[in-house]
């Protein structure tokens, strides 16, 4: 609701160009959208994309910069069980958006991945007080584990939350070693999490240039009249095997 409520705000300043999450989804979108190419404004999404319209209005510069966010889901779960040495019948934890319009693809990536490699999942919707402050969560972590204290994997399908991970762990009385962390995003947090071992997979979707790239789009729509473009922004794992190469990098907020 925020989001769609400084969206209206934007567009009633009537600027050349706004670029767009994507996570209220196409419907809760569309009449916007609708309202601002009415009025000559050129629109693009990044991070979670908005297919339906992409598809109408592509013509007029609607572009997409972000990853496949399905493929990036399942593609995750998949590494996280070959990382962290799971087997068909281990429990897994998965925290995520399963429920919110094309953003839920990526947890319901995960989702697939785990139960075709058979391992069993406990899941666990983000509630908006989570979303919106990770630090809210602990509660939610420590009663799953309590539940469930067999978890040997949790994928968290959010920056935030994958940052705090240490936290939640450390608040459940797990060590390092005791349970295999995965999520998504690279940020200074997330890179300590992995040197000091309780995060030991990500997917750097690269977000810097999820949010270069639109403002380029905007730029070749407005002055050059060229219709929207589609990248994916990847999806590379890091681990501790890697780290040392791209935590400069997050630092600076570049990976």
């Amino acid at each position: 609701e925020i989001m769609i409520k400084q969206f209206k705000e934007a567009v009633a300043l009537q600027p050349d160009g706004i670029a767009i999450y994507g996570f209220p989804g196409d419907a809760a979108m569309r009449p916007i959208i609708e309202e601002a190419m009415s009025m000559g404004i050129a629109i693009t999404t990044m991070n979670t994309p908005l297919p339906e319209l992409e598809k109408t209005y592509k013509g007029d510069g609607f572009g997409y910069a972000g990853a496949d966010l399905y493929t990036a889901g399942y593609n995750l779960g998949a590494k996280g069980v070959e990382v962290c040495g799971l087997s068909a019948g281990d429990k897994a934890f998965v925290w995520g958006l399963a429920s919110m319009p094309n953003r839920g693809d990526r947890t319901i990536g995960a989702l697939d991945a785990l139960k075709d490699l058979g391992v069993e999942v406990v899941y666990q919707e983000i509630p908006d007080n989570v979303n919106s402050d990770a630090s809210q969560g602990i509660p939610m972590y420590v009663a799953t584990y309590a539940a469930n204290p067999d978890i040997k994997m949790v994928i968290t399908d959010h920056g935030g939350l994958t940052a705090s991970l240490p936290t939640y762990m450390k608040a459940a009385g797990h060590g390092s070693v005791d349970v295999c962390g995965a999520g998504f995003d690279l940020s200074g947090p997330i890179t300590k999490g992995i040197k000091e071992g309780y995060i030991d997979v990500v997917i750097d979707q690269q977000p810097f240039i999820e949010g270069y790239m639109p403002i380029i789009q905007l730029y070749l729509t407005t002055k050059y009249g060229m219709a929207g473009l589609n990248m994916d922004t990847g999806a590379a794992f890091v681990t501790g095997a890697n780290i040392d190469a791209v935590a400069p990098l997050a630092d600076l907020q570049i990976r």
